[in-house]
This record gives C-alpha cells, sequence and structure tokens, in this order.
C-alpha cells in the first residue's frame, strides 16, 4: 500500500487501530479523519480484545486475534498525530508507570496475509493482569460486534 510505504519512509509506523479510532467510531472523527494517507481492515494475532467498559483494551494473548484497521497517518501529520494518540491512550513512555496503554511494535496482518509493522496501543501490564481475572472478553476480537 503506498501510503504505509510513505509513512515508514517517514520514519513513522502505521498504527493498528481497534476500537474508538475505526473509521465511523467517535475518536476517529476527532483524531483521524483527513489526516491518512490509508486505511484497510487487519488482524493483530496474538491478542485478545477486553471491554473497558466504554472503550477496548487488547491485551496479548498466543492464538487470539484483534480485529480492527491498520491507519497511515499522512507524512505531513504524522507527528503531531502520534503525540495526539499517545495523549489519549495514557500513553507516558516506555515502562512508566502511569501508563493506561503501552505503545508498541507489532507485525498486524493485511487482509491478504502479508505482515506489516505497526504501533499498537496494548493494556499496560497491572491493566492487562487485572482484565485477565476480572475482565469481559470481546468473543471474536471485534470491537464493533461487541454488541451482537
Amino acid at each position: 500500500m503506498t501510503g504505509t510505504a510513505e509513512a515508514a519512509g517517514a520514519g513513522g509506523l502505521p498504527f493498528f487501530v481497534y476500537g474508538t479510532l475505526r473509521p465511523g467510531e467517535h475518536n476517529h472523527a476527532l483524531f483521524l479523519r483527513g489526516r491518512t494517507a490509508g486505511e484497510e481492515p487487519a488482524r493483530l494475532p496474538d491478542a485478545a480484545l477486553y471491554d473497558g467498559p466504554g472503550y477496548p483494551y487488547a491485551v496479548h494473548r498466543p492464538g487470539a486475534q484483534v480485529v480492527g484497521e491498520l491507519v497511515t497517518p499522512s507524512a505531513a501529520a504524522y507527528g503531531e498525530v502520534l503525540a495526539e494518540l499517545d495523549r489519549l491512550e495514557e500513553y507516558h513512555g516506555p515502562d512508566r508507570p502511569l501508563n493506561v496503554y503501552d505503545r508498541l511494535s507489532r507485525p498486524v496482518l493485511r487482509t491478504d496475509g502479508t505482515a506489516v509493522q505497526a504501533w499498537v496501543y496494548l493494556a499496560a501490564p497491572q491493566i492487562a493482569r487485572h482484565l485477565e481475572r476480572t475482565g469481559t472478553l470481546i468473543p471474536g476480537g471485534d470491537w464493533l460486534d461487541r454488541a451482537a
């Protein structure tokens, strides 16, 4: 995809979004609409999805998968989008105790099965442990199907 190649050439990875940042959801309109070079369906392997409630958390889980989109910000908007998404996801930097989510580079699968590295916001370790004990798992890993 051209947009992904452009962002990678500009020094930035695309983002895998799986909840309120997906096209049609409210945070996509606030943070991404009009600022992307490309958006395409994708899946995050080895992750499970939990209802927050109100917003989702992905956690590492071998054998599971999360449904979402691979979003490539335009080169001109990349730095601003990265900073805004870090604030939205309450990511303060690697291994910071106040993180709600950790931003990690993970392989994501396009619909044709090819893998691409992307930024993914996963639940910070203390939140992930709590979700695995008491959280509400979203069967099938698709936030848009959570009420079905």
